[in-house]
């Protein structure tokens, strides 16, 4: 599905893997690198060096667009909902298709996550902070993504919504829906996740199973320097 190699994302640092399915969590200080991965995987950025190849093509001269419609999803940090529009615009505005389609993808939306069934009239500003995180996710699903790239979902929210949060999109993984998200609740994201990546400067401190980089030295080393 997707493949990185020998991503040059920061100066002097080093990327490469392979992403299968479930939930991958990339997890690092701030500066690590994990955003502007993210970013070079939607073509948000260019990466100094190295390839990116989704589905075997290389999408390095791919715009973000192209790269959405085929089929890689974007949920940044900070929610970025529109404001001013409801949430069911906010929904159904980045959905370019018909409105049989567009009506499909939104029950789904609201099937995986139903919090947002009784808002969909409101204005997205008068939402909670956990209830525009789901607004920004259902955005991104409103895509069809078959990969979700998610920027620090869990910033700036209370331990329970965190823990919802992820549960859901542990329900969404099950669904089918790889997820490749970068991370600082380290415990929360651990305990979720399937693979791990620890990274520190652009390169790769630590890749395993979750439940083994919890216990890896290069999560102490990573974010504490030791």
């Amino acid at each position: 599905m997707l493949t990185l190699d020998r991503i040059e994302i920061l100066r002097g640092g080093s990327i490469g893997f392979e992403l299968g399915a479930g939930i991958t969590v990339l997890l690092g200080p701030n500066g690590a690198g994990k955003t502007e991965l993210l970013e070079a995987v939607m073509g948000l950025r260019r990466p100094v060096a190295g390839s990116i190849r989704w589905d075997g093509a290389d999408i390095a001269a791919w715009s973000p667009e192209r790269r959405s419609r085929a089929g890689i999803g974007w949920c940044p940090e900070g929610r970025r909902v529109f404001p001013g529009l409801s949430v069911v615009e906010n929904l159904e505005l980045v959905a370019r298709v018909g409105a049989a389609e567009r009506r499909r993808r939104l029950g789904r939306v609201l099937d995986h996550l139903p919090a947002l069934a009784d808002k969909l009239r409101a204005a997205a500003w008068t939402l909670s902070g956990g209830q525009q995180q789901m607004l920004a996710i259902g955005r991104a699903l409103m895509t069809a993504p078959r990969l979700l790239l998610l920027d620090e979902p869990s910033r700036g929210l209370a331990p329970v919504l965190v823990e919802d949060l992820f549960r859901r999109l542990r329900l969404l993984a099950d669904a089918g829906l790889t997820i490749l998200l970068a991370e600082q609740a380290v415990a929360v994201a651990l305990g979720t996740a399937d693979r791990a990546l620890v990274l520190e400067r652009g390169r790769i401190l630590a890749d395993g199973a979750a439940d083994e980089i919890r216990r890896h030295a290069a999560l102490e080393k990573a974010f504490l320097g030791l």
